[in-house]
């Protein structure tokens, strides 16, 4: 049986970092990922920083990968803002030097396309040592041997796809639902006050177009957050950050909060788009094909089907080369066009004969090319004591890793830290041939500990909290009720400042999370604000959000008859609010009528409808349709739930 130095499961950013940084340690590592390419499971919002802190090391992702200014990252993040919303007004605080507190570079990035570029560097590094990337590989099991010196226990890999093999160190990469971290028992699962959920969708629009709609140039971006009259009152807040020439939209949502009163998070999300300065933001100029006339010959459809299929491609290559200054100089370097002018000669004729011969009416709406959602742990209440087992190193979300305080919001950079922590705690293992907890799991623990992101993560940083106060200065206060104006003024005098820092010292971290994520900060003081000194924004156009049918009937899920998920108690409150909690609709109510045995009744959406024949529903359960889940794992908490096997479930093009 072969046995390798390390295994890592995962391929995410920080198992990619992880096998780049044990082979460059000479380690020999095998990566095994249960999406075919790498990259494909993986959903950020998202912004990858590199940071830098005056009183210890941070491992960045240029530290990791040496060519990193060659990665295809979105733009650079050059300012940031909080948005405070009411209806349609908003007023926007300008927390430039928030994010750049600390900050060497902050790009916003797509994951699932930056992970495949992580992944062939890695790859190639990894292959130097004999090691190597095997994607479309699930995780099944895993069996521990003592090998009787020194406390160390080897292991055996088990999958659904290949031959079992040998393992003498595993680094746990496999996300916030890790099945490593419940198979060794390493952790229980994340309870739903450890937890956010995120959804999203990507926004296309011409790179021109985002440049000028923005004010920024070139690979420059900028980063927006939202809070207020966003959520029906749950405890989140919005985003919106510029790529290349797409957007990324989408809310996050403390998943407690949305337990208390479940709501669809696709409900939400569209709810969000139609806000009058996210519509203004995403909205872009649309072709509407008219129907096809049903009552000619088939053939002379289907040739004006291919035809306007064929001109709708040409418009669309053409409009966004033409509105990208890149693109529209590497289509005349090689020689597709003379000239700027041929191109929009050449666009003006196909939007005209789309009009004159199909009858295409142009119309703004948006155009959104993916949906997706996920489930993030928020470090101060997720992250591991202990994040080793066995011979196990936990990393990243596996170990409930991540910077969530207020509008501080890091992860990626995380994951990457602790994975170049875990491949030096595994070198030093191999050296000494000890790969046992006391010896390899306690040394990184160690390692853990002297990161300045483990000190971020169990407190309040307040230098951080100030530049956000200085921030709120320029608030007018006049137009507020009383005690928002005195806590407006006395936030802002300095010395009432320090009296504040020395009494939320003295405070445990529980006791100041309540009073930075209530209510009050998430929703009502923000709609106050807005409400009160806001700026009335009025929408440009209507945009029509797609439905939950829409959106998933466009991505791409490779479906598997073997059920990854499986209920225990259909009738709990939790599986309940999975009907309304799941984003793509997997689970459904269903009600049974009097006397009927179980799944003999009629299925309803809520509990006491009327079932057929007037027979009085009494018994309410719920059922799960696996075919159309995105592997989000919302429903984690009170289901048996796996990763799909390899190659199976979402395959995200954007990520």
């Amino acid at each position: 049986m072969d046995v390798f130095d390390a295994v890592i499961v995962g391929g995410g950013s920080a198992g990619l970092a992880a096998l780049m940084e044990l082979s460059k340690l000479g380690i020999q590592a095998v990566l095994l990922e249960s999406g075919k390419p790498v990259g494909s499971k993986n959903v950020t919002g998202g912004i990858l920083y590199s940071k830098s802190y005056p009183d210890g090391k941070v491992y960045n992702v240029e530290d990791i990968y040496p060519d990193f200014a060659d990665a295809p990252v979105e733009r650079r993040i050059t300012r940031y803002y909080l948005n405070a919303l009411s209806g349609s007004k908003v007023y926007t605080i300008d927390l430039t030097e928030a994010h750049n507190y600390r900050t060497n570079f902050a790009y916003s990035v797509l994951m699932a396309r930056l992970n495949r570029w992580f992944a062939e560097r890695a790859g190639e590094e990894a292959a130097k040592v004999g090691g190597g990337i095997v994607d479309g590989v699930h995780v099944r099991d895993i069996v521990w041997m003592d090998d009787g010196a020194r406390g160390s226990r080897s292991s055996i890999i088990v999958t659904d796809e290949l031959e079992e093999f040998g393992a003498r160190a595993i680094i746990a990469a496999d996300g916030v639902n890790s099945e490593v971290a419940l198979i060794s028992g390493a952790r229980s699962k994340f309870k739903p006050e450890a937890l956010y959920q995120g959804v999203k969708c990507i926004v296309r629009l011409p790179e021109d177009v985002i440049d000028e709609r923005f004010d920024v140039d070139g690979d420059e971006g900028v980063a927006h957050l939202f809070a207020g009259d966003i959520s029906r009152g749950h405890n989140g807040g919005g985003f919106l950050y510029t790529n290349r020439d797409t957007l990324s939209v989408g809310l996050v949502y403390h998943l407690d909060s949305l337990l208390k009163s479940p709501i669809e998070p696709y409900q939400l999300l569209n709810e969000f788009l139609t806000i009058p300065v996210i519509t203004n933001s995403i909205v872009d100029e649309v072709p509407v094909p008219r129907e096809v006339d049903r009552n000619l010959p088939r053939e002379e459809q289907l040739r004006i089907r291919f035809g306007l299929s064929r001109l709708l491609k040409q418009y669309e290559e053409l409009r966004y080369t033409y509105y990208s200054k890149r693109a529209r100089l590497n289509a005349i370097r090689q020689g597709l066009y003379s000239s700027e002018e041929e191109i929009k000669a050449r666009l003006d004729d196909v939007r005209s004969r789309l009009e004159k011969e199909y009858g295409v009416q142009f119309t703004n709406d948006y155009v959104e090319l993916e949906y997706a959602c996920k489930l993030v742990p928020d470090g101060k209440r997720a992250m591991m004591d202990k994040p080793y087992r066995h011979n196990i190193l936990f990393i990243g979300d596996a170990a409930g890793k991540g910077i969530f305080v207020g509008t501080r919001i890091e992860g990626i950079n995380i994951g990457i830290d602790d994975a170049a922590r875990a491949a030096r705690a595994v070198a030093r293992a191999k050296e000494m041939n000890n790969f046992s907890e006391d010896y390899m799991g306690r040394y990184y623990a160690h390692l853990v500990e002297e990161s300045p992101y483990t000190d971020d993560i169990r407190r309040i940083d307040f230098e951080y909290m100030k530049i956000f106060v200085k921030a709120s200065r320029n608030i007018p206060t006049e137009p507020f009720p009383l005690f928002l104006r005195l806590a407006f003024m006395l936030i802002q005098k300095t010395t009432v400042q320090e009296l504040a820092a020395k009494i939320a010292r003295m405070m445990d971290q529980s006791t100041l999370l309540k009073i930075i994520e209530s209510n009050d900060a998430y929703v009502r003081i923000p709609m106050e604000v807005a409400e009160r000194i806001g700026i009335e924004v009025k929408p440009v156009a209507a945009i029509r959000p797609l439905s939950i049918d829409e959106r998933v009937a466009r991505m791409r899920i490779r479906e598997d008859e073997v059920p990854h998920i499986r209920i225990r108690d259909a009738r709990s409150r939790f599986i309940k609010a999975m009907v309304h909690l799941c984003p793509t609709k997997c689970y459904m109510m269903e009600v049974v009528g009097e006397g009927a045995g179980r799944g003999e009744g009629v299925r309803a959406k809520e509990e006491g409808k009327e079932g057929e024949k007037g027979v009085k529903a009494v018994v309410s359960s719920v059922i799960l349709q696996h075919e159309g889940c995105i592997e989000c794992g919302t429903c984690s908490l009170e289901t048996e739930w796996r990763h799909t096997r390899g190659e199976k479930g979402v395959v995200y093009e954007y990520g």
